[in-house]
């Protein structure tokens, strides 16, 4: 999760984004251990408080057998009391990681060169590698909330797809989330943009919390919508993919 979120006094525990936003994570994972039949070595890329891996960790004890958070971010001293543990903390994956799962949920937007990480990735990675992959999608959501967040761009299923085919991805699924909010969501920006100065600088992002009633009506509603992710490819606020790293 971006530490500018939690910076902006939003809780994943227990906001609607990121509680509905983990379901579809979840059930990849599932899926995945239920076919693998073995322990899988999760690996958050641009982990930042780590929140999802805390979170795959805590539902799927026994299907996990370690956990690395990766954030070029950390200090020396943060990543040297995690080391050996389960749960480490570290500037880059270990090479030769097995058996994994590459988890990055709104990572590749902040990158200016999202092709060479993916190559970075690829290289590291040890056999058996699968990862579950999250993104804004749409340039026509661009707002200052993209500018707050330090976005370089905004995805679409095919350009997504066309990032992952080159770098050796087989793309098992992909689809779009938060199609219901949309609508909504796209006529909010569009006046945002027309009415806010090109000189200001954003303060802020557009994910506030919001009163408990609405927080877990929005939650329960998009929980919902999950259900039909896979058969969504038309839009969404979010693109996902999931699928398998070739070796």
């Amino acid at each position: 999760m971006d530490l500018k979120e939690l910076a902006s006094g939003v809780n994943p525990s227990v906001h609607w984004y990121y509680q509905s936003k983990k379901v579809p994570l979840f059930k990849y994972f599932k899926k995945l251990h239920q076919t693998q039949g073995k322990k899988i070595n999760v690996i958050d890329f641009g982990s930042g408080s780590g929140f999802f891996a805390y979170e795959l960790l805590a539902a799927f004890p026994e299907a996990i057998d370690r956990v690395f958070l990766v954030d070029i971010g950390y200090s020396e001293e943060e990543m040297a009391v995690t080391r050996g543990q389960q749960v480490e903390k570290v500037h880059f994956i270990p090479e030769g990681t097995e058996d994994s799962i590459v988890v990055m949920m709104d990572v590749l937007e902040h990158i200016e060169d999202d092709y060479a990480i993916l190559e970075d990735i690829k290289r590291r990675l040890g056999k058996n590698a699968h990862y579950f992959i999250t993104v804004p999608a749409f340039m026509s959501l661009w707002s200052s909330h993209d500018v707050y967040l330090e976005h370089y761009r905004r995805y679409t299923l095919p350009s997504l797809r066309k990032l992952l085919d080159a770098k050796s991805c087989q793309v098992d699924s992909h689809y779009y989330i938060y199609g219901a909010l949309f609508p909504v969501a796209w006529i909010v920006r569009k006046i945002k943009n027309l009415v806010k100065k090109e000189e200001e600088t954003p303060t802020s992002s557009d994910m506030g919390n919001v009163p408990k009633p609405i927080n877990e009506l929005l939650k329960q509603a998009n929980i919902f919508e999950m259900n039909f992710r896979k058969i969504n490819k038309l839009f969404g606020i979010t693109a996902v993919s999931e699928g398998v790293i070739k070796k």
